[in-house]
């Protein structure tokens, strides 16, 4: 395979005190299963153009999105993302909606929780309020997830989940009924998955979810 055959795989980045950050991790994984990797800066009013040029698109993690953009408060615990990434990210999703809903994404741990409320969802804000076992979903906690679609052993990291899926379909869940991924059952390849498979060992449910937006990506090319 040449260069010239590699899907061009934008990659959202965070914004922490006013530097522009992403793990390489994500970087490793999209090369890994043949594309190219490519750095999104998170700059409101671009995503237009941005998304002329890439093939498929990586909304990764972080912290927590503000809910006041989909009509609901704040939780008191919720450690909220730089509010310039969430409009680009937010952005991005509206155009390719509008006008190129069947390109390839994927949405990473807050990249899934984007995707629910882009979806008109909603977000259980502090899994520790509601549910016995949000330990298990927390700083690199290895659990099972199960499914149609995904099933393995995964690496979680988060203290929100989707309550609501809105307009998407659940295919996995944990053992205590966390949501685990989901996808659009009206477009070609948006997916999501609340861990973090960058970070998983498994490969059904690591490099194996890169492999799925990657080819994805490459037919639509």
């Amino acid at each position: 395979m040449t260069t010239h055959d590699k899907p061009l795989i934008g990659i959202t980045c965070d914004l922490v005190e006013d530097q522009i950050r992403v793990r390489r991790t994500y970087m490793r994984a999209v090369s890994a299963c043949g594309g190219i990797p490519v750095p999104l800066t998170p700059l409101p009013g671009s995503g237009a153009e941005i998304l002329g040029k890439i093939h498929g698109l990586v909304l990764t993690g972080g912290d927590d999105p503000d809910t006041r953009t989909f009509g609901e408060e704040v939780h008191p615990e919720a450690t909220l993302i730089d509010p310039d990434r969430q409009t680009f990210e937010i952005e991005l999703l509206d155009h390719l909606l509008a006008d190129d809903p069947n390109r390839p994404i994927l949405g990473i741990c807050l990249g899934m929780q984007l995707l629910g409320l882009h979806a008109g969802g909603r977000l259980d804000q502090h899994l520790p309020d509601t549910l016995e076992t949000a330990e298990d979903h927390w700083n690199g906690t290895l659990h099972t997830v199960e499914g149609p679609v995904f099933k393995g052993r995964v690496y979680s990291h988060h203290r929100q989940a989707l309550a609501d899926p809105g307009s998407l379909e659940v295919v996995a869940t944990a053992p205590d009924g966390v949501v685990e991924a989901v996808r659009c059952p009206s477009r070609a390849h948006v997916e999501g998955v609340q861990w973090h498979p960058e970070r998983t060992e498994d490969p059904a449910v690591g490099l194996e979810v890169f492999a799925r937006l990657v080819e994805a990506a490459r037919n639509r090319a």
